[in-house]
């Protein structure tokens, strides 16, 4: 595929309606593979009913390109946890302890990854008899103020067709940055963040912790297509969500096949434990959108359980997607002609001359040409852009690919020229310029302060403040409150004793 130089200005904002749901499809017909649960609006946030209940295993994203601040290595981040409220305490969102969340490298285009990062936590807590994630301000990663931390193992696997050729750990006892609770328990979370990078042997990086879902679209996209006519679009559905973000940056000699062959394939997955104490794999995702919008219910479960070398079982899902049928039937765009080997091509294989590996097989994999040099100015829409450092050729943190998927879904490689999206241009919050260039997680203090309080008041004044009637400003008032609220305790009390009273006596367990 010649990339296209375009602007991309001037989008009709209908594309937005099927940005969502066709960047879904056109990523989705890359997913046709065997994409697990796995990347959020990207690629899967929710996506399929049994991942949906699981929060804590489910890939929201996966993103891979070569680091613009170190151009001699990779970075890959995945995500886990959709749809994080930052606010979702006293627990707030540890990575699970029966999982091994995986990254996946297939280096020679075979289907089958040859390394894997395993990623493994372990939850610590200080004090177990208060409620408290934290029982103080929190000025560092150890700090004993922060009651309830985890902490990461890495093992790198290789592997020579799913046969285990070594197994090494590269990383013991790695400190997670937690969740960012509010600027009271954690007034200087950048602090936090910086603490949670760390550096492995080799001149590897890796950071695990909260971050801003980097994933930015509107999702009205299932409201029957931004609402049938284009009146649900232009809103950042995942802005104010965080999610939890592995971040590993790697030498990009130690992951490619060899300096001549430097396009290397990548996905993530997430195997639990089960009662038996065996894992089995519930979550999957290589390029987004996938499970999401291109696979129907009935494959959605069996693709987040499979592997890349097994997609073409979901082969027709890419060929002959719904997605542009359903534009067609709202819409009344014409949908392209099937089969659509066009979307094989850019999404299962790779776009030929730029991240198509030889002797390619078919996959849902995240295909990355290590050798493509970074941009100062890097193009939202990538490749068709002309911006040959972004997606599909990877996929950076600014890479907007529900417009760039949805327009190749709509034909845009097959003549059928269009400037389709969402009308969601950008993240909500600027990324970082350095690993691990996620963007900081938004707080749990954050929305407006109780009347009468100020930034500068402490917490015991604004507890105060929060309790008087609006414009009361006596201490009689306060009493008031203090005495109604002890008479309801005491009368839920007697209430309590009543019933404990009345079930004892008819003799019924519950």
């Amino acid at each position: 595929m010649t990339p296209i130089s375009r602007s991309g200005a001037g989008r009709k904002h209908l594309a937005t309606l099927v940005c969502g749901a066709l960047a879904a499809g056109g990523l989705a017909a890359a997913g046709v593979t065997a994409l697990e649960p796995g990347a959020a609006a990207a690629s899967s946030h929710r996506e399929a009913p049994l991942i949906s209940g699981q929060p804590q295993y489910d890939n929201t994203d996966v993103y891979a390109f070569v680091s613009p601040d170190k151009p001699d290595t990779t970075t890959i981040v995945a995500n886990w946890i959709p749809f994080e409220e930052p606010a979702g305490g006293p627990n707030f969102f540890p990575f699970a302890e029966d999982a091994q969340y995986d990254i996946h490298i297939d280096n020679n285009g075979d289907a089958q990854g040859e390394l894997l990062y395993r990623f493994t936590f372990k939850t610590h807590v200080k004090n177990e008899k208060t409620f408290l994630y934290n029982t103080g301000p929190v000025e560092s990663l150890d700090d004993p103020d922060l009651n309830i931390t985890q902490t990461y193992d890495i093992d790198l696997v290789k592997l020579k067709d799913q046969h285990l050729v070594s197994k090494t750990k590269v990383a013991d006892d790695v400190p997670v940055a937690p969740s960012n609770v509010g600027k009271a328990s954690m007034p200087d979370y950048a602090k936090l963040r910086d603490q949670a990078v760390h550096e492995l042997p080799g001149g590897s990086t890796t950071f695990a912790g909260q971050a801003d879902d980097p994933f930015f679209l509107d999702l009205r996209v299932f409201d029957l297509l931004y609402g049938g006519n284009l009146t649900e679009v232009g809103n950042d559905t995942l802005k104010g969500y965080n999610v939890n973000s592995i971040a590993l940056q790697v030498p990009t000699h130690m992951i490619t096949e060899s300096a001549e062959q430097p396009i290397v394939g990548i996905w993530s997955t997430t195997q639990r434990k089960n009662a038996q104490g065996y894992y089995s794999q519930v979550s999957r995702l290589g390029m987004p959108l996938v499970n999401e919008v291109v696979n129907p219910i009935k494959d959605k479960d069996k693709f987040n359980a499979s592997a890349p070398w097994d997609d073409a079982q979901f082969l027709k899902n890419v060929t002959n997607p719904e997605l542009p049928k359903l534009i067609e039937a709202i819409y009344k765009i014409d949908a392209p002609d099937e089969p659509r080997n066009d979307l094989v091509d850019v999404f299962l294989k790779g776009v030929k001359g730029l991240n198509q590996p030889p002797h390619v097989v078919a996959a849902e994999e995240l295909r990355l040409n290590t050798s493509i040099k970074p941009v100062s100015d890097p193009k939202r829409l990538g490749v068709l852009d002309g911006d040959n450092a972004g997606f599909p050729n990877g996929r950076r943190l600014t890479d907007d690919v529900i417009d760039a998927s949805l327009q190749v879904v709509e034909g845009e490689l097959l003549g059928a020229k269009n400037d389709l999206g969402d009308a969601v241009d950008k993240n909500d919050k600027d990324f970082e310029k350095a690993f691990p260039y996620v963007a900081l997680p938004t707080e749990g203090s954050r929305g407006p302060l109780a009347k009468g309080t100020t930034d500068g008041n402490d917490v015991r004044s604004q507890i105060g403040d929060a309790l008087q009637p609006a414009g009361a400003g006596g201490s009689d008032d306060t009493t008031l409150i203090a005495a109604s609220a002890g008479a309801g305790a005491a009368g839920i009390l007697l209430i309590g004793s009543a019933l404990m009273w009345w079930r004892r006596m008819r003799g019924r367990a519950y």
